[in-house]
């Protein structure tokens, strides 16, 4: 049974026993038709707990029997015992009561055992990915949902829009077909959040309506999401480069990741290291600090007086719950996509046909494999000179194909970015996917399975991206391309 439903089903219990109270009092004052009334109302209310449990727990369930036993004795009491004859003597009158009290506590008390006894809790956990090449980065967070008895896990891929360069939504994409076999995904359209009420939500998408080239759907944003659970956790879907927690300036590289609405939102935030949760918190601190300063909240002068000095005292006890509650709500626990990308250089990969024949030598050994990464960034910095810098790139691998094969897998952002920010580049890009592609010499992966194209590489080559935290991480040597070089 879900949490919710057994509060509900002890809040049940809870009316029937002040229910039997009242009746006690009522046929202690002679009030017949309310004692009716009352018994009338413990019954319907029985049976709707039954009907609660039993769907939850199945037919035939103990307590379910239990409730029935009930239901039985509160008809024998409305049906035989005789209320009018009841109300004789004062003293006649206060034992029936007391005794028809005890035959209802009676059978209420082995109901309230059963049910905090019997009655076990079941998780019901949701995953709302919405790119499939994302799914690493709550993939091993599921499988061991799936794994525990006691929870039940639903993954259900989320439709996004690409957006056009007014910030208007353009079009809208649904991956649901493009997750592993083994992972059973659930339409978005058959879940009912307001209904069901998951007991956690883990997402992996913070921008809410902040993205400039993409936007979930806005009923999936996080300050929607947060309604229907108790229990709203964030996982980022990328591995940022390790800093130190006290450096300003590294913290102010990584400010707009931390201040991102899903961070706000989320009730838990998950991230790689104990070192980025430090730096989390000294981030987010510091924007309260300085929203509260700006609003006259905290005295920055030194204090002259003990009034002043109370103040300052306040102060910190202000930023200090802050900070305690921080502490909670951030949790280093490690990245999924590094669980993802650490067990495929342990596992025996299948690999396309094409790819093959791209990989292997003539004599049937295997050549080395160099991952090449683009990124979004850089084609938005460095524009066109970066679309020379790629056909540099893919003329030196081709040269060396007898030795190296290339695995170019661009992010997966590219084109929506491109097409939404610098549209111009666009044409001159999908050229060169084009030709690369035509080509057959190298490995183009646009493919969602990043951990794949990792657990078979040898050593990255290309942008900064968190794609190099996750090779270097997987023992690969990392080489990072220059657009000038």
């Amino acid at each position: 049974m879900r949490r919710e439903q057994k509060k509900q089903a002890e809040n049940f219990v809870k009316l029937l026993e002040t229910a039997h109270d009242e009746i006690r009092n009522a046929i202690e004052k002679k009030d017949r038709k309310t004692a009716l009334i009352l018994l009338e109302d413990c019954q319907n209310g029985a049976i709707a707990l039954g009907n609660l449990i039993e769907e939850a727990e199945g037919e035939g369930f103990v307590t379910v029997r239990l409730l029935e036993e009930y239901c039985e004795q509160i008809y024998r009491i409305y049906t035989s015992f005789g209320i009018e004859e009841s109300v004789g003597e004062e003293s006649g009158k206060r034992v029936r009561a007391n005794q028809v009290y005890k035959m209802l506590r009676g059978a209420m008390t082995r109901i309230v055992n059963s049910v905090k006894r019997d009655i076990g809790i079941s998780l019901e956990v949701v995953f709302l990915p919405y790119k499939a090449s994302m799914w690493d980065s709550l993939e091993s967070v599921w499988q061991a949902a799936d794994a525990d008895p006691g929870c039940n896990a639903y993954v259900i891929p989320i439709p996004y829009y690409d957006k056009k360069p007014d910030g208007s939504f353009g079009q809208l994409h649904d991956e649901g077909e493009q997750y592993p076999e083994y992972v059973p995904v659930m339409r978005y359209e058959d879940y009912n959040f307001e209904k069901r009420k998951p007991d956690m939500i883990f997402i992996h998408n913070p921008y809410d309506d902040c993205n400039y080239v993409t936007s979930v759907h806005p009923y999936f944003y996080s300050e929607n999401l947060r309604k229907f659970t108790d229990n709203l956790v964030y996982i980022p879907y990328f591995i940022l480069g390790e800093i130190h927690p006290d450096n300003l300036e590294e913290l102010k590289g990584i400010e707009h990741f931390c201040m991102a609405p899903g961070v706000l939102n989320a009730d838990k935030v998950i991230v790689q290291s104990e070192d980025m949760r430090k730096a989390y918190i000294n981030v987010l601190l510091a924007d309260i600090r300085k929203r509260t300063e700006e609003r006259g909240q905290i005295n920055k002068a030194n204090p002259a007086d003990g009034s002043e000095q109370e103040k300052h005292w306040d102060n910190r006890k202000y930023m200090e719950e802050w900070r305690n509650f921080l502490e909670k709500k951030i949790l280093g626990l490690g990245s999924p996509k590094l669980d993802k990308a650490l067990a495929a250089k342990k596992e025996k990969l299948e690999l396309p046909e094409e790819w093959r024949r791209v990989i292997q030598k003539p004599s049937g050994e295997q050549k080395k494999i160099i991952l090449y990464n683009t990124s979004v960034s850089a084609l938005l910095q460095a524009g066109e000179a970066m679309i020379s810098k790629m056909r540099r790139v893919f003329r030196i691998f081709q040269e060396n194909q007898e030795d190296v094969a290339l695995l170019w897998r661009p992010h997966p952002l590219i084109q929506a970015t491109i097409e939404s920010m610098r549209p111009q580049l666009w044409g001159e890009y999908e050229t060169v996917v084009r030709e690369y592609r035509k080509a057959g010499w190298g490995i183009y992966d646009d493919t969602p399975e990043l951990d794949r194209a990792i657990g078979i590489s040898d050593g990255y080559y290309g942008d900064p991206s968190s794609l190099v935290t996750l090779c270097r991480s997987a023992g690969m040597p990392v080489m990072i391309q220059s657009v000038e070089i």
